[in-house]
């Protein structure tokens, strides 16, 4: 089942031509276990949003991160949709945690440092015989030469998943080129941030072999980036990928507060800030998991693509729609399915936030005016929550609103499910 979902999400083209192969090979990859943690900013999304009480949320689940944290802001409700079983899986076992772990620091061993034997012991104790048969028999799966899936958390979760070697890789070559990502996590003020960046990361894009390899789509296809959304990075670039990740990189090393920053220190030390515990997301701070572990009822995890989830809830059901990046990866076709059943199925004054490779939404060259008609689109505002996002890899970040008195369309055909 995950296999098809994913293929209909991702495979476009036919397998003779150069665009089937490597949406093919993204879809091979993209079938394990990619993202340890997500990278979107929860509050930039909750401000965006503008979560309240009644709020009934509908998201793509990634690393689970978001899911648990949308909880602080108190929603009514939080569904979790996601193609990959792996990112389900650990959902699913971030809410157990959550539940049947006993104390904070027994929580944050897990999630925060994730590299302790003492966490294979806490799994075993409090979290096997509490797990669904479906998530138990992933995290006692057997991968050669490392023994149980759940093994992971003992040797630091934040290493493993496409994401964590892809972040490994820019470690390795920056040290063959004499420098230590790390060294950006020891800045103490603004100035400093600039300082070790322009020492330390920005001489790095000049290599040609790192220009040589940004251009590569199969390079970015750790990053969860298909065919699709390269083409649209590399258009945000005019042809110069290396100097737009460059550039991103720059905002995530230099324009916010590196010692808060939770994505600079996954970015640069593939860890979280264990020692103040300021650079943590939010649901690793103290404060915030005495709230959010009292709600874990509110969540609802589903393995499903987001439109043929949508297709089975009641008309004018949610508030909160949150797409990620979903919205690059989408031909005319899944686009138009997609938004026929988020049409269908918003509230008034329903909200949908996504993030995009480039600059532009993809909607107003994709979703036919019928359906586009009935939403307005916020750039203004958008932008303003672009420029506070932590996270910084994104090239922009988009907000539609349900029109008043938009009337719910009729759902698209099974068969253009997305």
């Amino acid at each position: 089942m995950a296999n098809k979902l994913l293929k209909d999400a991702a495979v476009n083209h036919k397998l003779a031509s150069k665009r089937g192969v490597l949406e093919r090979l993204f879809t091979l990859m993209f079938q394990g276990f990619v993202y340890n943690q997500i990278w979107e900013d929860p509050d930039v999304d909750v401000a965006a949003l503008r979560v309240k009480p009644s709020s009934r949320i509908i998201t793509i689940a990634s690393g689970g991160c978001n899911v648990v944290n949308y909880l602080a802001a108190d929603p009514a409700k939080v569904i979790a949709v996601d193609l990959n079983p792996n990112h389900i899986a650990l959902t699913r076992l971030k809410l157990a945690a959550l539940n049947y772990l006993p104390t904070y620091e027994d929580f944050f061993s897990f999630f925060g440092y994730a590299n302790s034997k003492e966490n294979r012991v806490a799994y075993d104790t409090f979290l096997v015989d509490r797990l669904d048969e479906t998530t138990r028999k992933y995290w006692e799966s057997w991968i050669p030469l490392r023994g149980r899936r759940i093994n992971m958390f003992a040797r630091n979760l934040y290493r493993y998943g496409l994401l964590g070697r892809f972040l490994g890789i820019l470690n390795t070559v920056a040290r063959l080129h004499g420098k230590k990502l790390n060294d950006m996590l020891k800045a103490k003020t603004p100035e400093e941030q600039r300082a070790i960046f322009e020492r330390t990361i920005s001489p790095l894009f000049d290599s040609k072999f790192v220009k040589a390899l940004s251009k590569l789509p199969v390079s970015f296809y750790a990053l969860g980036i298909p065919p699709a959304q390269f083409d649209e990075l590399n258009k945000a670039s005019n042809g110069d990928p290396a100097g737009l990740i460059r550039r991103r990189i720059e905002k995530l090393a230099c324009d916010l507060p590196i010692n808060e920053n939770s994505f600079a220190w996954q970015a640069f030390g593939r860890r979280y800030d264990t020692e103040d515990r300021q650079g943590v997301p939010p649901y690793l701070q103290k404060e915030t998991y005495e709230v959010i572990r009292q709600r874990t009822n509110r969540v609802e995890t589903h393995l499903a693509s987001m439109t043929d989830f949508l297709e089975s809830q009641p008309e004018k059901s949610l508030d909160c729609y949150v797409l990620l990046d979903a919205q690059d990866w989408m031909n005319e076709e899944q686009i138009t399915a997609l938004w026929h059943q988020i049409t269908r199925t918003a509230a008034p004054g329903a909200r949908v936030i996504f993030r995009t490779a480039g600059p532009d939404s993809p909607l107003e060259r994709k979703l036919p005016a019928t359906v586009l008609e009935r939403w307005v689109y916020e750039p203004e505002s958008a932008q303003t929550y672009f420029d506070k996002d932590r996270s910084s890899i994104y090239g922009g970040f988009h907000i539609y609103t349900l029109k008043d008195g938009a009337e719910a369309s009729a759902g698209a055909p099974k068969d253009q499910a997305a």
